[in-house]
């Protein structure tokens, strides 16, 4: 046999063999939560849900162990890697599965894949630090925008049915043709805001539809504004003493609320390389209080106490929100980055772990893994209240809705008595005389005039 086909037969048999026994990946990761976290001798969470959804769609075998030092990787005072990536590095670990940032320094030692989540840099602190900008029409912020629009929308349409009902109604304007209507329009718009702000304002109606609608818009009013001024206390309850700080630029510009993070870690060398002035700002801050916290629960735990502001990453920043129901989140994010699956340098796993990567995020597991281990188990309590809905409130509306009903129904009802009265004794329809007192009342059209009787005539 030809060399040439020796070298092709041993090939096929190499092949087959791999193909027929694959080895059992070595994978690495580190103990944190929700990434991945012990259960009984087993662990569970983010990055072991990543691993065996990947190991299904690369069908291949694993066996995870946590790093053995306890650390995500950096290099020490002689060049050497320790943590994960070190473990990678030296052979110990086929791959490291955990939420491990994707950096330049890191590329040079390990290949790395598509990232499997998106970060970036934000902070913590306690609510009760923080509040809104302090602005002009920050009292309209209690209601929410369709609140609003429902008072305005009930505010017209009760101001338009008074109109109506002392138009229509023969015990509000008995003789149109002589009397002059006192509810006009404007003041049947004076007359419902005079209500709503409890101060009244004359005259008032005098038959039963118009008092059905006028009772009705006054208990409205009173439930409105007894939700209003309730969320109003606890707005200047929450917003006592606190700052706006919402931005990284807020925050090195004040000096009661200390701040820090996790020393050499990816968050501090962010700030410790930026050649933004307020990023370095910050870096030298930090350096010069030595404001570190050891590791991310310190920095939850000292936010948690007040007046420090802890800086991390805002995929688990967000998880410390959705744990510790007094912390809140700033809304900033800055140096956007990604989570990688590392492996060793020309490693051929890293083409199809970040293809099985990319059609895990296109078919929404990865961000059903998210919602699964950071579900939020805070309950709004104690705090600022969230703007009023109408959906609150959609009794009180329910009831103003049939007192209009009722009140335009019996304005018809008092009309349509005069009109039979009227009809029965000039012998006409009680449609036609109706009618006709519509239009008096509404297009002012000619006054009804009894016609003279037989007797008259004689």
């Amino acid at each position: 046999m030809t060399p040439l086909g020796l070298v092709l037969v041993s090939s096929a048999l190499l092949a087959g063999l791999c193909a027929a026994g694959p080895n059992v990946l070595k994978v690495t990761t580190i103990k944190e939560e929700p990434y991945a976290m012990s259960k009984g001798s087993e662990l569970e969470g983010f990055c072991i849900d990543l691993l065996s959804a990947i190991a299904k769609k690369l069908d291949f075998k694993y066996d995870v162990k946590l790093v053995k030092d306890g650390r995500y990787g950096k290099t020490d005072d002689s060049g050497n890697w320790n943590g994960m990536i070190g473990e990678v590095v030296r052979g110990e670990a086929d791959i490291a599965v955990a939420p491990l940032t994707l950096t330049a320094k890191r590329e040079t030692a390990v290949d790395m894949t598509k990232p499997f989540m998106q970060t970036g840099l934000s902070f913590v602190l306690r609510k009760d630090l923080v509040s809104d900008d302090s602005q002009f029409f920050s009292l309209l912020s209690l209601f929410s925008t369709e609140m609003w629009m429902g008072v305005l929308v009930a505010y017209l349409l009760t101001s338009v049915c008074i109109f109506l009902v002392s138009r229509i109604s023969p015990c509000e304007w008995k003789q149109p043709e002589k009397e002059e209507n006192s509810f006009t329009l404007s003041h049947s718009f004076w007359y419902t805001m005079g209500a709503m702000t409890l101060q009244g304002a004359g005259p008032h109606p005098k038959a039963l539809s118009g008092r059905v609608i006028t009772s009705i818009w006054w208990l409205f009013s009173l439930v409105l504004l007894a939700c209003y001024f309730a969320n109003l206390s606890l707005w200047l309850h929450s917003d006592n003493q606190q700052q706006s700080i919402k931005s990284f630029e807020d925050l090195a510009n004040q000096n009661l609320i200390e701040y820090g993070t996790i020393k050499d870690s990816s968050s501090f060398n962010f700030f410790k390389n930026s050649d933004n002035p307020t990023h370095h700002r910050i870096y030298e801050h930090i350096k010069n209080a030595q404001s570190y916290s050891l590791n991310a629960e310190e920095g939850f735990r000292r936010a948690l106490k007040g007046n420090y502001a802890f800086i991390g990453e805002s995929v688990s920043l967000d998880l410390a929100v959705a744990r510790y129901c007094n912390l809140t989140r700033a809304p900033e994010i800055i140096g956007m980055r990604g989570y990688s699956i590392a492996a060793p340098l020309g490693s051929p796993l890293v083409k199809n772990l970040s293809v099985a990567i990319l059609n895990l995020s296109e078919s929404g597991e990865l961000d059903y893994f998210r919602s699964k281990w950071w579900a939020s188990s805070c309950i709004a309590k104690n705090g600022k209240s969230a703007p009023l809905k109408p959906t609150s409130l959609k009794g009180i509306f329910l009831l103003l809705a049939l007192g209009l009903g009722l009140g335009l129904f019996l304005a018809l009802m008092e009309l349509a008595a005069k009109s039979r009265k009227t009809a029965n004794s000039q012998q006409k329809s009680c449609c036609s005389v109706m009618s006709a007192e519509l239009s008096q009342r509404f297009r002012g059209g000619e006054a009804m005039t009894p016609e003279p009787s037989e007797k008259s005539k004689a």
